[in-house]
């Protein structure tokens, strides 16, 4: 017996949510049936509590870059001063210059701007020239309609598309096995490639198991 989720049940959850994700959340249970997420309501509570993580209770677009001089060493401490070479000063509150110093020449980003323009974006917050590329190769095999989001962004939070990406993403790295087996550890590192956020996760997951378990 499949899952229901509704918009109300997320609005429960994500008062603030943009516009964009009400919408794909709105036409999205077919979507989740495809990817099996709905299969059990363990699966539904493990799926929500890593999108509300990462989107920020569906509030976040775009990774928020815009870091004062004392927060970048405890972010990225091998990269800023007092242990790193690179002085904060002169990287606080320039999202774009930050971007592209800690996302460059890695995960694909390979020109002057690139650590920038695939800065974490959506639902489960692709990040990286390769994960854009992907999700374009992954929902092209399933929808030729798909756009290249290598090309295009932007498309990564569009309502069309947005939830499509987060529950290819969900299944192709095998997080519903993971959730079947309640291992939050295992998807975190899967969604996110560490433990970053962990302790934040695992609240997010009591409360959503509070509306579908």
């Amino acid at each position: 017996m499949t899952v229901t989720v509704t918009l109300d049940q997320i609005l429960r959850l994500a008062p603030n949510a943009r516009s964009t994700y009400r919408d794909a959340f709105q036409n999205g249970q077919a979507l989740l049936d495809q990817h099996k997420i709905i299969d059990t309501p363990l699966r539904v509570a493990h799926f929500m509590a890593q999108v509300l993580h990462e989107s920020g209770g569906l509030t976040i677009h775009f990774e928020n870059l815009n870091y004062s001089p004392e927060r970048l060493p405890k972010v990225w401490p091998s990269r800023f001063q007092p242990i790193g070479p690179l002085n904060p000063k002169e990287y606080a509150h320039n999202p774009q210059k930050l971007a592209n110093e800690v996302y460059g020449g890695r995960m694909g980003n390979i020109g002057p701007n690139d650590g920038y323009t695939y800065r974490g974006r959506g639902l489960l917050q692709l990040t990286g020239k390769d994960s854009y590329r992907e999700a374009t190769i992954i929902l092209g095999n399933e929808n030729p309609e798909a756009p290249d989001f290598v090309a295009a962004p932007d498309e990564v939070i569009s309502a069309q598309w947005c939830l499509v990406i987060a529950a290819s993403e969900w299944a192709s790295k095998g997080c519903n096995a993971f959730a079947d087996k309640d291992d939050i550890k295992k998807i975190t590192r899967a969604i996110n490639g560490g433990q970053i956020g962990l302790a934040e996760r695992i609240e997010w997951a009591k409360r959503t198991r509070a509306v579908w378990l």
